[in-house]
């Protein structure tokens, strides 16, 4: 087969928290495609069922890449179309779904994407830091480099985003508050959802909530440039 009768690689972003944030085209995508590769079919059962979306679809996540991607790249040669999502928000964004479209544009696959909802996007422009600027680190490794990564952004005139989970919050922010100093800073937690937070002030001031509140949920941390004209009132 040539090119030309390739499928295409649809990259289809999912709501992060309420159902109803998914575009009407994205919704036409999911329902037409031959297969949908979802970051955990289980989580993704509650958007089908909702939108009453029947397409067969596969898991693909960071640990079983390796044999997927040639799997999905097979059917894509085929001619069939695939839709990729993630868990919530933007496939590709701290997830696996680059490597996939990387292997199909290589291939001369044609992707696609079909905006819509992104943690990062929805927390800053809520969070009343500056938004002219702004570079999203994704999660701090776990371990090892995590406070190199941190001293590499001394110096960045920059509004910086992190994702975090709700058991390295504390120590995420202790290590911020040590490098990069007691900033202006945001948290944005379970955006869209019921228990929507959004947390405002320095990195001192949200450490001291989240020692007298379990943190629960995902996290989008924003923190301000070292400018105190913009720290909060």
């Amino acid at each position: 087969m040539t090119a030309d009768s390739y499928g295409t690689l649809y990259i289809v972003s999912t709501p992060i928290g309420n159902l109803k944030d998914i575009t009407f085209r994205a919704v036409e995508i999911l329902s037409s495609v031959s297969m949908i590769a979802a970051e955990d079919t289980r989580h993704s059962k509650k958007l089908f069922q909702h939108y009453n979306i029947t397409t067969p679809s596969i898991s693909f996540f960071e640990h079983n890449r390796t044999a997927r991607i040639p799997q999905i790249v097979t059917n894509l040669k085929k001619g069939n179309h695939v839709a990729v999502i993630s868990d919530a928000g933007t496939p590709g964004i701290s997830d696996p779904a680059y490597r996939l479209i990387r292997e199909a544009i290589s291939e001369g696959i044609t992707v696609e994407s079909i905006p819509g909802s992104t943690a990062l996007i929805a927390g800053i422009v809520s969070s009343g830091l500056p938004t002219d600027r702004f570079l999203f680190e994704g999660f701090l490794p776990p371990k090892k480099g995590r406070k190199k990564r941190l001293m590499n952004l001394i110096d960045q005139d920059a509004t910086i985003i992190f994702y975090e989970s709700p058991y390295r919050l504390i120590k995420t922010l202790k290590e911020i508050n040590e490098i990069l100093g007691d900033r202006p800073a945001v948290i944005a937690r379970e955006l869209t959802k019921m228990n929507e937070e959004i947390i405002r002030g320095t990195v001192s001031d949200i450490l001291s909530y989240f020692n007298n509140k379990k943190p629960r949920g995902e996290f989008v941390i924003m923190i301000g440039k070292n400018d105190t004209n913009v720290f909060f009132k």
